[in-house]
């Protein structure tokens, strides 16, 4: 299966998703700065390859050759710097705490960095093997020859390898059981657009790619059997936040009684939020609105407002699909039983 990151030797190599569907374009990250960068200029974007990219960052922070105080101050910094690139998306944390778990018990070891790699690699594999499960899973809920609605990327380009979200449409798709995708564009930085169809497109899925405003329309006039959006983090009574436009989506779909389901691994639910209140939103620049990639559709000197993310309430979610199951309403006790 495809993924967009790749440890060679002394350096992680990034496909940067900037550059994509125009060029691919593979970059070289030597340090946890580059790290950083990657993640905060969406280089890497997803919440599940973010927490992948950032595990190797922390590797890179720590110099096969330093030692005693040289080697602590490099990492903690490193792992501050980490933690302050993307606020919203919850396994970055999860990612950066493992390996910090592994440099307090082996801080003295010469053989340091590489058991860092082995657990950040162990993540990166974890994270695949978590998007196949929920992939499996997530194809029993859909009838033969299914339509679904889908929006930003949640594919191997979000997650390190086969999707979450788009993870069950690819496995729909193996199965025989899939009919049409349709992505919707994403603005404003056009992930569905740019990343989702160029996956599909590679795989030979049908799809057909639709305006966000579009979406309320599709569900009046075809058949739809599901939408299955990603997250980013999951509150513990089910409140989720995903992509900008998830919210609305959830409301079409209950209008019009159409299954909305979540699908996420374990690593995206927060236990220490009780409610979705408590997720930090992330506000990104207005230039991604005013003028995206450069092309400017806006007259000079108007404002905007650019919140990458929503909280879409548990009351509007079907099901959430994770890799130990598929979570039922009330998600306060579902999610609670597999996380005790």
């Amino acid at each position: 299966m495809f993924s967009p990151v790749r440890w060679r030797e002394d350096a992680l190599e990034i496909l940067d998703q900037t550059e994509l569907p125009w060029k691919e374009v593979w970059r070289e990250l030597r340090s946890w700065e580059d790290a950083a960068e990657a993640i905060r200029k969406m280089r890497v974007r997803g919440a599940p390859l973010i927490g992948i990219v950032a595990a190797y960052g922390l590797v890179l922070a720590v110099g096969e050759h330093q030692a005693g105080k040289e080697r602590e101050v490099q990492f903690w910094q490193a792992l501050e710097g980490l933690k302050g690139t993307r606020p919203t998306a919850v396994n970055l944390f999860h990612a950066l705490e493992r390996l910090r778990k592994v440099f307090e018990r082996h801080r003295d070891s010469p053989g340091l960095r590489d058991l860092l790699l082995a657990e950040a690699r162990a993540i990166h594999r974890e994270e695949v093997q978590a998007c196949r499960a929920m992939g499996r899973l997530g194809a029993t809920l859909l009838p033969n020859r299914a339509k679904v609605v889908t929006i930003c990327n949640t594919g191997a380009l979000a997650t390190g390898g086969y999707g979450t979200a788009l993870g069950v449409v690819r496995a729909a798709w193996e199965e025989g059981k899939l009919s049409m995708v349709y992505p919707l564009e994403t603005r404003p930085r056009l992930q569905g657009a740019r990343l989702t169809a160029w996956e599909l497109l590679r795989e030979g899925i049908p799809f057909r790619l639709i305006a966000d405003s579009a979406a309320g329309w599709l569900l009046v006039t075809e058949k739809i059997d599901a939408v299955l959006v990603g997250a980013d983090r999951i509150a513990r009574n089910g409140d989720t936040a995903n992509k900008i436009g998830t919210y609305t989506l959830a409301v079409l779909a209950r209008r019009h009684g159409v299954p909305f389901y979540v699908v996420a691994p374990t690593s995206t639910i927060d236990p220490s939020l009780p409610t979705g209140a408590g997720i930090p939103i992330e506000e990104r620049d207005e230039g991604e609105v005013l003028s995206p990639y450069g092309m400017r559709f806006a007259p000079v000197g108007a404002p905007a407002w650019n919140p990458a993310f929503d909280v879409t309430p548990a009351e509007l979610i079907t099901a959430i699909i994770t890799e130990r199951g598929i979570l039922w309403p009330p998600f306060s006790e579902s999610i609670g039983s597999i996380l005790s």
